[in-house]
């Protein structure tokens, strides 16, 4: 247990830099570090849908799920954050079925689509969020997550996604500033791009 860390969904917004994206952002209780993940649209949804306790009046794809499993018996007994590669975060589902545990690769935005769901924890590998984690000081951890209200995308902003020509400190600086600016997507890039570096 002591590898992972368990995470809370603390907040989704609109995102800044790509059109139609969303940024789902996860925290570990009462700590100032964040890991933010560019979602699509209906992803968002989703995960807006069910933070909010809104029932749309025919199931969604994920609602259906959890209904075909509970009638087969089938329990999610977590979802399980265990890669960063290249920027996209893999997750598994873990069944429970007959007594035997099961584990299934699942998107990351679906993983936590489900978890919230089946109000099942949500864990990481220590390493990727020490890696990948952001610090965001003003946010509440205490606070519900909230979705954003519309789901609107903002208007986009050109993102910067060749970083290519800035050192690691301009980088570094970047991802500050972008933080501020509470542009989590462009964060993500930026923190990708770092990774990369830091491993090679």
């Amino acid at each position: 247990m002591e590898n992972k860390v368990k995470l809370e969904v603390v907040g989704l917004t609109a995102g800044h830099s790509n059109s139609g994206s969303y940024t789902l952002i996860l925290g570990e209780n009462k700590s100032q570090i964040k890991l933010p993940i560019v979602i699509g649209a209906y992803e968002a949804q989703t995960i807006a849908f069910e933070l909010e306790g809104i029932k749309p009046s025919r199931p969604m794809t994920h609602d259906l799920f959890k209904s075909f499993a509970e009638a087969f018996k089938i329990k999610l007994d977590e979802v399980y954050i265990s890669n960063l590669d290249e920027g996209v975060f893999y997750s598994q589902l873990i069944f429970s079925m007959n007594g035997s545990p099961l584990h299934i690769d699942a998107r990351t935005s679906d993983a936590i689509s489900l978890a919230l769901r089946f109000k099942c924890p949500i864990y990481i590998k220590k390493t990727i969020l020490e890696d990948a984690g952001i610090v965001i000081e003003d946010m509440n951890s205490d606070a519900p997550a909230r979705a954003n209200e519309d789901l609107q995308p903002k208007s986009a902003k050109p993102v910067k996604d060749n970083f290519n020509n800035l050192s690691l400190k301009e980088l570094n600086e970047l991802l500050e500033e972008a933080i501020k600016e509470e542009d989590y997507d462009k964060a993500a890039l930026i923190r990708d791009e770092i990774t990369k570096r830091n491993m090679s």
